[in-house]
């Protein structure tokens, strides 16, 4: 069976979906973007500041399932502009040690959930 993963330390999701799935040992988080989880805002402006609050809900969604982020096995990364790389590359750089980072795709499309610029979904396992 499959538990469905919520807390409100991260945004309630905005539609027919959960924060997150566990199923057995695997959890597969929804991107998450930057939205405040107190307030439903989004928080944008600079990029590294809306990265570190969309890593910040993924660490609320993690810590929920009773994993931290040396249980990421795989990373998805969507970003509106592939010049953002590095800025986001920096940010997300502090979350993880690089002797054991997770395998991760960085993809730049159209356009993301609200027009943000950067929306990030996990697969972990404990």
């Amino acid at each position: 069976m499959k538990k469905i993963i919520n807390t409100k330390n991260a945004p309630a999701p905005i539609g027919p979906y959960s924060q997150a799935v566990l199923k057995g040992n695997m959890l597969y988080t929804s991107g998450q973007i930057a939205l405040d989880p107190e307030t439903g805002e989004l928080v944008l402006g600079d990029i590294k500041t809306e990265t570190k609050l969309v890593m910040e809900n993924l660490k609320a969604v993690l810590t929920e399932a009773g994993m931290t982020f040396e249980n990421v096995l795989k990373t998805s990364i969507f970003i509106s502009d592939m010049k953002h790389f590095g800025s986001i590359n920096e940010v997300y750089a502090t979350y993880f040690n690089e002797a054991t980072a997770p395998a991760r795709e960085t993809v730049e499309v159209a356009n993301l959930p609200k027009y943000v610029n950067v929306e990030i979904s996990m697969i972990a396992s404990l």
